[in-house]
Protein backbone atom coordinates (compact mmCIF):
# COMPACT_ATOMS: atom_id res chain seq x y z
CA UNK A 1 0.00 0.00 0.00
CA UNK A 2 1.53 3.15 -1.00
CA UNK A 3 2.38 5.66 1.95
CA UNK A 4 1.31 8.58 -0.09
CA UNK A 5 -0.73 9.08 -2.93
CA UNK A 6 -1.05 13.19 -3.54
CA UNK A 7 -0.22 12.15 -7.30
CA UNK A 8 0.04 15.38 -9.36
CA UNK A 9 -0.66 18.59 -7.58
CA UNK A 10 -4.12 19.76 -8.07
CA UNK A 11 -2.88 23.32 -7.46
CA UNK A 12 -0.45 24.65 -10.74
CA UNK A 13 2.08 27.24 -10.09
CA UNK A 14 5.64 25.64 -10.25
CA UNK A 15 5.21 24.78 -13.67
CA UNK A 16 4.09 27.29 -16.98
CA UNK A 17 2.88 26.20 -20.15
CA UNK A 18 4.90 23.75 -22.18
CA UNK A 19 5.92 25.44 -25.49
CA UNK A 20 7.97 23.40 -28.46
CA UNK A 21 11.58 24.82 -29.00
CA UNK A 22 14.08 25.15 -31.79
CA UNK A 23 15.20 21.69 -33.86
CA UNK A 24 18.48 20.42 -32.68
CA UNK A 25 20.87 22.18 -34.34
CA UNK A 26 22.67 24.32 -31.98
CA UNK A 27 26.50 24.15 -32.96
CA UNK A 28 28.04 22.91 -36.06
CA UNK A 29 28.97 19.37 -36.67
CA UNK A 30 26.80 18.42 -33.72
CA UNK A 31 26.17 14.36 -33.68
CA UNK A 32 23.55 12.74 -34.93
CA UNK A 33 20.58 12.03 -32.82
CA UNK A 34 19.41 8.43 -32.97
CA UNK A 35 16.50 7.61 -34.98
CA UNK A 36 13.32 7.83 -33.22
CA UNK A 37 14.21 10.60 -30.87
CA UNK A 38 11.87 14.06 -31.35
CA UNK A 39 13.17 16.46 -33.10
CA UNK A 40 11.79 19.22 -30.44
CA UNK A 41 12.73 19.62 -27.08
CA UNK A 42 10.41 20.94 -24.87
CA UNK A 43 10.45 24.60 -22.93
CA UNK A 44 8.52 25.30 -19.56
CA UNK A 45 8.86 28.43 -17.69
CA UNK A 46 10.62 28.07 -14.59
CA UNK A 47 7.85 28.61 -12.24
CA UNK A 48 6.54 32.09 -12.29
CA UNK A 49 8.56 33.62 -13.89
CA UNK A 50 9.18 33.85 -17.38
CA UNK A 51 12.27 32.23 -17.86
CA UNK A 52 12.09 29.35 -20.25
CA UNK A 53 14.10 26.66 -19.17
CA UNK A 54 14.21 22.67 -20.74
CA UNK A 55 12.17 20.48 -19.72
CA UNK A 56 15.70 18.51 -18.97
CA UNK A 57 18.38 20.26 -16.76
CA UNK A 58 21.70 19.04 -17.34
CA UNK A 59 23.50 18.23 -14.20
CA UNK A 60 26.86 19.10 -14.04
CA UNK A 61 28.27 17.44 -10.97
CA UNK A 62 29.56 14.77 -13.20
CA UNK A 63 32.05 17.18 -14.73
CA UNK A 64 34.97 17.91 -13.30
CA UNK A 65 38.72 17.04 -12.18
CA UNK A 66 38.48 13.83 -10.74
CA UNK A 67 41.17 14.34 -7.83
CA UNK A 68 39.52 17.44 -6.98
CA UNK A 69 36.94 17.52 -4.39
CA UNK A 70 35.57 14.50 -3.55
CA UNK A 71 34.12 13.07 -6.84
CA UNK A 72 36.65 10.89 -7.91
CA UNK A 73 34.43 9.27 -10.78
CA UNK A 74 33.49 12.37 -12.28
CA UNK A 75 34.71 13.30 -15.84
CA UNK A 76 37.95 15.39 -16.81
CA UNK A 77 37.16 17.95 -19.28
CA UNK A 78 37.91 15.69 -22.31
CA UNK A 79 35.39 13.41 -21.50
CA UNK A 80 32.92 16.00 -20.81
CA UNK A 81 32.77 18.10 -23.79
CA UNK A 82 30.91 15.30 -25.84
CA UNK A 83 28.47 15.08 -23.20
CA UNK A 84 28.02 19.22 -23.26
CA UNK A 85 27.58 19.15 -27.13
CA UNK A 86 25.53 16.21 -27.05
CA UNK A 87 23.30 18.03 -24.38
CA UNK A 88 23.09 21.83 -26.47
CA UNK A 89 22.47 19.54 -30.02
CA UNK A 90 19.23 18.28 -28.02
CA UNK A 91 18.06 21.41 -27.64
CA UNK A 92 18.54 21.33 -23.60
CA UNK A 93 19.12 25.15 -22.56
CA UNK A 94 19.46 24.60 -19.14
CA UNK A 95 22.96 23.96 -16.93
CA UNK A 96 23.06 23.30 -13.17
CA UNK A 97 26.23 22.76 -11.28
CA UNK A 98 28.03 24.47 -8.32
CA UNK A 99 30.78 26.07 -6.64
CA UNK A 100 31.71 23.34 -4.86
CA UNK A 101 31.72 20.50 -7.38
CA UNK A 102 34.85 18.90 -8.10
CA UNK A 103 36.46 21.90 -6.37
CA UNK A 104 35.25 24.51 -9.30
CA UNK A 105 36.68 22.32 -12.08
CA UNK A 106 33.00 21.77 -12.70
CA UNK A 107 32.17 25.37 -13.31
CA UNK A 108 35.04 25.82 -15.19
CA UNK A 109 34.71 22.98 -17.42
CA UNK A 110 30.89 24.02 -18.33
CA UNK A 111 31.89 27.26 -18.83
CA UNK A 112 34.48 26.85 -21.22
CA UNK A 113 32.37 24.10 -23.10
CA UNK A 114 29.13 26.48 -23.25
CA UNK A 115 31.19 29.73 -24.30
CA UNK A 116 32.35 28.17 -27.33
CA UNK A 117 29.04 25.89 -28.54
CA UNK A 118 26.55 27.91 -27.37
CA UNK A 119 25.00 31.58 -27.20
CA UNK A 120 24.82 32.31 -24.33
CA UNK A 121 21.58 34.58 -24.91
CA UNK A 122 19.57 31.10 -25.02
CA UNK A 123 21.03 29.11 -22.04
CA UNK A 124 20.26 29.10 -18.94
CA UNK A 125 23.09 28.80 -16.08
CA UNK A 126 22.60 27.89 -12.83
CA UNK A 127 24.86 27.99 -10.40
CA UNK A 128 24.48 27.25 -6.46
CA UNK A 129 26.56 28.82 -3.03
CA UNK A 130 26.97 27.03 -0.07
CA UNK A 131 29.46 24.59 0.38
CA UNK A 132 33.37 24.54 2.11
CA UNK A 133 35.06 26.10 -0.42
CA UNK A 134 38.58 26.25 1.67
CA UNK A 135 39.48 25.66 5.27
CA UNK A 136 39.15 28.18 8.22
CA UNK A 137 36.85 30.96 8.73
CA UNK A 138 34.14 32.59 6.42
CA UNK A 139 35.07 29.27 3.66
CA UNK A 140 31.29 28.45 3.34
CA UNK A 141 28.28 28.98 4.53
CA UNK A 142 25.61 32.07 3.64
CA UNK A 143 26.50 34.67 5.35
CA UNK A 144 27.14 38.15 3.49
CA UNK A 145 30.81 37.48 2.73
CA UNK A 146 30.45 33.72 2.01
CA UNK A 147 27.80 34.49 -0.84
CA UNK A 148 29.53 37.97 -2.28
CA UNK A 149 33.09 36.17 -2.04
CA UNK A 150 31.43 32.81 -3.79
CA UNK A 151 29.48 34.87 -6.72
CA UNK A 152 32.51 36.36 -7.77
CA UNK A 153 34.56 33.31 -7.89
CA UNK A 154 31.91 31.44 -9.41
CA UNK A 155 31.51 34.20 -12.06
CA UNK A 156 35.21 33.81 -12.56
CA UNK A 157 35.53 30.08 -13.10
CA UNK A 158 32.23 30.39 -15.75
CA UNK A 159 33.61 32.39 -17.58
CA UNK A 160 30.38 35.10 -17.51
CA UNK A 161 28.90 38.41 -16.52
CA UNK A 162 26.00 36.84 -14.33
CA UNK A 163 24.13 32.94 -13.71
CA UNK A 164 20.69 33.14 -14.66
CA UNK A 165 19.66 30.76 -11.53
CA UNK A 166 21.85 31.44 -8.28
CA UNK A 167 20.87 29.18 -5.63
CA UNK A 168 21.21 28.35 -2.35
CA UNK A 169 22.87 24.97 -1.92
CA UNK A 170 21.08 23.73 1.41
CA UNK A 171 19.71 26.07 4.52
CA UNK A 172 22.57 27.86 6.75
CA UNK A 173 21.03 27.45 10.53
CA UNK A 174 23.92 29.54 11.87
CA UNK A 175 23.41 32.60 9.52
CA UNK A 176 20.65 35.08 10.09
CA UNK A 177 18.19 34.53 7.45
CA UNK A 178 17.70 38.17 6.56
CA UNK A 179 21.36 38.19 6.11
CA UNK A 180 20.85 35.39 3.50
CA UNK A 181 18.25 37.13 2.08
CA UNK A 182 19.59 41.11 1.43
CA UNK A 183 22.78 39.56 0.30
CA UNK A 184 21.10 37.26 -2.46
CA UNK A 185 19.07 40.60 -3.32
CA UNK A 186 21.98 42.71 -3.44
CA UNK A 187 23.38 39.82 -6.15
CA UNK A 188 20.26 40.37 -8.09
CA UNK A 189 21.14 43.69 -8.11
CA UNK A 190 24.20 44.13 -9.06
CA UNK A 191 23.49 42.50 -12.57
CA UNK A 192 25.42 38.94 -11.23
CA UNK A 193 22.55 36.68 -10.93
CA UNK A 194 18.72 37.13 -13.07
CA UNK A 195 17.13 34.76 -10.56
CA UNK A 196 17.63 33.00 -7.32
CA UNK A 197 16.79 29.63 -5.99
CA UNK A 198 16.78 27.14 -2.74
CA UNK A 199 17.85 23.82 -2.27
CA UNK A 200 17.04 20.84 -0.01
CA UNK A 201 15.04 22.36 3.82
CA UNK A 202 12.57 21.56 5.77
CA UNK A 203 9.48 23.77 4.30
CA UNK A 204 9.32 26.02 7.36
CA UNK A 205 13.02 27.05 6.54
CA UNK A 206 11.73 27.77 3.10
CA UNK A 207 8.94 29.70 3.96
CA UNK A 208 10.48 31.99 6.60
CA UNK A 209 12.62 32.19 3.85
CA UNK A 210 10.29 33.65 1.53
CA UNK A 211 8.64 35.56 3.73
CA UNK A 212 11.65 37.42 5.22
CA UNK A 213 12.27 38.73 1.55
CA UNK A 214 8.42 39.61 0.72
CA UNK A 215 8.28 41.65 4.32
CA UNK A 216 11.37 43.53 3.27
CA UNK A 217 11.04 43.75 -0.79
CA UNK A 218 14.04 41.54 -1.45
CA UNK A 219 14.23 39.37 -4.31
CA UNK A 220 12.11 36.03 -3.54
CA UNK A 221 13.36 32.59 -4.41
CA UNK A 222 11.76 31.15 -8.09
CA UNK A 223 12.67 27.30 -7.50
CA UNK A 224 13.32 24.65 -5.25
CA UNK A 225 15.86 22.27 -6.18
CA UNK A 226 14.88 19.30 -3.98
CA UNK A 227 15.47 15.65 -3.69
CA UNK A 228 12.40 13.68 -4.93
CA UNK A 229 12.12 10.33 -7.56
CA UNK A 230 10.10 7.38 -7.45
CA UNK A 231 12.41 5.77 -4.20
CA UNK A 232 11.86 9.32 -1.68
CA UNK A 233 8.52 10.52 -1.80
CA UNK A 234 8.78 12.40 1.33
CA UNK A 235 8.59 15.95 -0.07
CA UNK A 236 4.77 15.91 -1.37
CA UNK A 237 4.01 15.69 2.29
CA UNK A 238 4.76 19.79 2.61
CA UNK A 239 7.04 21.15 0.39
CA UNK A 240 6.20 20.49 -2.60
CA UNK A 241 2.08 21.41 -1.92
CA UNK A 242 3.90 24.54 -0.72
CA UNK A 243 5.71 25.51 -4.07
CA UNK A 244 2.40 24.69 -5.56
CA UNK A 245 0.85 27.33 -3.39
CA UNK A 246 3.61 29.98 -3.99
CA UNK A 247 3.90 29.31 -7.89
CA UNK A 248 7.78 27.60 -7.27
CA UNK A 249 9.09 25.59 -10.04
CA UNK A 250 10.54 22.47 -8.51
CA UNK A 251 13.91 21.17 -9.81
CA UNK A 252 14.72 17.42 -8.42
CA UNK A 253 17.85 16.62 -8.00
CA UNK A 254 18.39 12.63 -8.40
CA UNK A 255 15.80 12.26 -10.59
CA UNK A 256 17.21 8.86 -10.56
CA UNK A 257 17.62 7.66 -7.44
CA UNK A 258 21.85 7.47 -7.83
CA UNK A 259 20.93 5.34 -10.78
CA UNK A 260 19.13 2.58 -8.38
CA UNK A 261 15.89 3.07 -10.73
CA UNK A 262 18.14 2.12 -13.91
CA UNK A 263 19.50 -1.32 -12.93
CA UNK A 264 18.22 -4.19 -10.59
CA UNK A 265 18.55 -3.40 -6.83
CA UNK A 266 21.46 -5.38 -6.02
CA UNK A 267 23.81 -4.04 -9.42
CA UNK A 268 26.46 -1.83 -8.34
CA UNK A 269 28.62 0.76 -9.94
CA UNK A 270 31.58 2.68 -9.30
CA UNK A 271 29.87 5.17 -8.10
CA UNK A 272 27.81 3.67 -6.04
CA UNK A 273 30.40 2.18 -3.96
CA UNK A 274 31.99 5.23 -3.63
CA UNK A 275 29.26 7.50 -3.15
CA UNK A 276 29.20 8.00 0.81
CA UNK A 277 26.28 10.47 0.72
CA UNK A 278 24.41 8.47 -1.82
CA UNK A 279 24.82 5.70 0.43
CA UNK A 280 22.09 6.63 3.02
CA UNK A 281 19.50 8.17 0.95
CA UNK A 282 17.51 5.08 0.46
CA UNK A 283 16.77 1.41 1.99
CA UNK A 284 16.21 -2.27 1.52
CA UNK A 285 12.00 -1.46 0.85
CA UNK A 286 12.48 0.48 -1.96
CA UNK A 287 13.71 -2.93 -3.66
CA UNK A 288 9.36 -3.30 -4.75
CA UNK A 289 9.83 -0.04 -6.26
CA UNK A 290 12.91 -0.56 -8.27
CA UNK A 291 11.31 -4.05 -9.51
CA UNK A 292 8.10 -2.41 -10.69
CA UNK A 293 10.16 0.38 -12.50
CA UNK A 294 11.71 -2.51 -14.79
CA UNK A 295 8.27 -4.36 -15.10
CA UNK A 296 6.72 -1.08 -17.05
CA UNK A 297 9.39 -0.70 -18.34
CA UNK A 298 9.85 -4.07 -19.99
CA UNK A 299 5.78 -4.00 -20.57
CA UNK A 300 6.20 -0.79 -22.99
CA UNK A 301 9.77 -1.92 -24.16
CA UNK A 302 11.96 0.88 -22.80
CA UNK A 303 14.53 1.63 -20.96
CA UNK A 304 13.82 1.89 -17.04
CA UNK A 305 15.73 5.23 -16.74
CA UNK A 306 12.68 6.75 -19.28
CA UNK A 307 10.11 5.19 -17.19
CA UNK A 308 11.32 7.17 -13.93
CA UNK A 309 11.50 10.42 -15.67
CA UNK A 310 8.55 10.36 -17.06
CA UNK A 311 6.94 10.21 -13.90
CA UNK A 312 8.40 12.82 -12.45
CA UNK A 313 7.83 14.91 -15.46
CA UNK A 314 4.04 14.01 -14.63
CA UNK A 315 4.04 16.10 -11.45
CA UNK A 316 3.27 19.27 -11.67
CA UNK A 317 5.19 21.33 -9.28
CA UNK A 318 8.22 19.59 -11.71
CA UNK A 319 9.78 21.96 -13.85
CA UNK A 320 12.53 20.31 -15.22
CA UNK A 321 14.55 16.87 -13.35
CA UNK A 322 18.37 17.61 -12.86
CA UNK A 323 19.59 14.99 -15.05
CA UNK A 324 23.47 13.70 -14.52
CA UNK A 325 25.13 12.01 -17.42
CA UNK A 326 28.14 10.15 -17.72
CA UNK A 327 27.00 8.70 -21.02
CA UNK A 328 25.64 9.69 -24.29
CA UNK A 329 23.17 6.92 -23.65
CA UNK A 330 21.89 8.80 -20.53
CA UNK A 331 21.01 12.04 -22.32
CA UNK A 332 19.02 10.37 -25.44
CA UNK A 333 17.41 8.60 -22.44
CA UNK A 334 16.09 11.68 -20.69
CA UNK A 335 14.87 13.09 -23.69
CA UNK A 336 12.96 10.21 -25.11
CA UNK A 337 11.56 10.63 -21.63
CA UNK A 338 9.36 13.62 -22.47
CA UNK A 339 7.50 11.00 -25.36
CA UNK A 340 6.54 8.89 -22.27
CA UNK A 341 2.79 8.87 -21.57
CA UNK A 342 2.05 6.80 -18.56
CA UNK A 343 -1.00 5.15 -18.26
CA UNK A 344 -3.05 5.89 -14.68
CA UNK A 345 -2.05 1.72 -14.15
CA UNK A 346 1.31 2.64 -14.97
CA UNK A 347 1.44 5.18 -12.41
CA UNK A 348 -0.81 2.99 -10.02
CA UNK A 349 2.05 0.42 -10.34
CA UNK A 350 4.68 2.61 -9.56
CA UNK A 351 3.70 3.72 -6.64
CA UNK A 352 1.74 1.28 -4.79
CA UNK A 353 4.81 -0.06 -3.28
CA UNK A 354 6.39 3.22 -1.84
CA UNK A 355 7.06 3.53 2.02
CA UNK A 356 7.85 6.11 4.26
CA UNK A 357 11.89 7.08 4.61
CA UNK A 358 13.38 9.51 7.63
CA UNK A 359 14.15 12.70 6.19
CA UNK A 360 17.37 12.56 3.70
CA UNK A 361 19.16 14.90 1.68
CA UNK A 362 18.72 17.87 3.69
Amino acid sequence: MAALRMGRHHVVGGCGATVRGRPNSWFPGAPPRPEGKQEYMQYVKLGATGLDVSRICLGCMSFGIPDRGTHRWSLDEEASRPLIRRALDAGINFFDTANVYSDGTSEEIVGRVLAEHARRDEIVLATKVHGRMRPGPNGGGLSRKAIMTEIDHSLRRLGTDYVDLYQIHRFDPVTPIEETMEALHEVVKAGKARYIGASSMYAWQFSKAQYTARLNGWTRFVSMQNHYNLLYREEEREMLPLCADQAVGTLPWSPLARGRLTRDWDETTERSRTDEFGKGLYQEGDRAVVEAVSAVAAQRGVPRAQVALAWLLRQNTVAAPIVGVTKPQHIDDAVAALDVDLTDKDVQSLEESYRPHPVRGH
